[in-house]
């Protein structure tokens, strides 16, 4: 695929993932997916897409000369006591003594620039 087509197709989707973002918060995203006629494994290729490019691009601004030193991060397979909301699924969790961090994959590129940002105050 010639550079244009891509550019193309990446500004046309994230279009459709800003707007899907700032939906009406009584519109679930799947709903919202539905009456747009957006498919929802493209949806979530696009957004995982942008998330990566924006943590790349946060990165680069903190670590202008590409020093990034990377944190394993392990995974439990043991069941999460999810007390947060009836009906929310934490697809990450971040635990620290003094908080608990819950997040699903429709939280917003500004929701977890936020927290990133009051983590590395508190931490």
């Amino acid at each position: 695929m010639d550079q244009i087509t891509h550019e193309i197709r990446r500004q046309h989707w994230l279009s459709i993932v800003n707007a899907c973002q700032t939906r009406t918060e009584d519109i679930t995203v799947k709903q919202w997916l539905k009456d747009n006629g957006v498919k929802e494994k493209a949806y979530y290729y696009w957004l995982r897409k942008f998330r990566r490019e924006s943590i790349e691009h946060q990165i680069r601004a903190i670590s202008p000369d590409n020093k990034v030193s990377l944190a394993e991060i392990l995974l439990q397979n043991e069941p999460v006591n999810n007390d947060f909301t009836p009906g929310f699924k934490a697809d990450a969790i971040i635990k620290t003594e003094s908080c608990i961090i819950a997040l699903s994959n429709t939280a917003s590129e500004s929701l977890c620039r936020i927290i990133m940002e009051g983590l590395k105050h508190a931490l």
